[in-house]
């Protein structure tokens, strides 16, 4: 019996063609709602010749990409520290010390509660409050972290307490300690389970590089609505938005290419040809184990 069927009873040909209409029934739904935004779009002239002529020119490609090229570098700092950030507190709060466990606790659920806005917001203005000048990008850096930290913390947590409990069981009984435990048994079990989990917060933190516009930061959404803002293009918002998002989707889509391909890469087991014993083989070893 597969895995699957386990957990719930197969569908009947009833339930199958119930199930069919209903795909085929979605599908239209979203491909009329598709068609009905691109109408509306173009009765409202965001089709124009002119609202799209800017983009042609290399020096709004290069706007583009200096902006792209912003977001990509907050993220890609962000992402090393909120990593490092929940390696770190998803360790204390493993710990058997409670002085390590509580102080841990209490910052991975304090920043797990409060808004990302408001840390970046607070990240940068609170320090110019006391003449302290901190650049924007980490500022946005900052506020990424701690958010996005604690939230990766509550993954790897999750994650090595899922693995069965006897595996550290077996690894304790043979002598090992327990930071030997968690980083040779432990760990390479979870990070398998962790990885959907761990690539689709690093997407949100690619996504979330968008708020910066609350300090100014220079990033891809903030020179879109500059580039947008043009009166001579017919203030193009809709188009500009537009691009912003293909490049946004795909980045994204290429992470998840990325975590499907590693995915299956880790979960690939070695093939080995089983090997058949002859009859008298097998008597033998069974009377040796006598």
């Amino acid at each position: 019996m597969s895995s699957g069927s386990v957990l719930y009873d197969l569908p009947g040909p009833r339930a199958r063609l119930r199930n069919r209409i209903l795909g085929i029934v979605s599908i239209a739904a979203i491909a009329a709602l598709v068609a009905f935004i691109g109408y509306k779009f173009d009765q409202t002239g965001q089709f124009e010749a002119r609202k799209w002529e800017q983009f042609q020119y290399s020096s709004v490609q290069r706007e583009l990409l200096i902006g792209l090229w912003a977001t990509l570098k907050a993220a890609g700092i962000a992402t090393v520290l909120a990593l490092l950030f929940g390696a770190v507190f998803a360790g204390a709060r493993l710990s058997d010390r409670w002085i390590l466990r509580a102080p841990a606790t209490f910052v991975v659920e304090l920043f797990r509660a409060i808004p990302l806005l408001i840390l970046i917001f607070f990240g940068y203005y609170v320090p110019l409050q006391y003449g302290w000048s901190i650049d924007k990008l980490w500022a946005l850096v900052i506020g990424l972290t701690l958010y996005n930290g604690s939230v990766l913390a509550e993954i790897f947590r999750a994650g090595i307490n899922a693995v069965p409990y006897g595996q550290s069981e077996g690894a304790y009984a043979i002598g090992l300690r327990k930071n030997q435990v968690l980083r040779l048994i432990l760990l390479p079990q979870a990070f398998r389970s962790m990885l959907p989990a761990i690539v689709s917060q690093l997407v949100v933190l690619l996504k979330d590089t968008a708020l910066g516009f609350i300090i100014t930061y220079p990033e891809l959404l903030f020179v879109g609505k500059q580039i947008g803002g043009r009166l001579p293009f017919g203030l193009p918002y809709v188009p500009t938005y537009l691009i912003v998002a293909a490049i946004y989707i795909s980045i994204c889509g290429l992470l998840s290419i990325l975590a499907w391909w590693l995915q299956r890469r880790l979960t690939r087991l070695p093939r080995t040809a089983a090997t058949v014993l002859p009859a008298q083989d097998i008597g033998r070893d069974a009377s040796a184990l006598i």
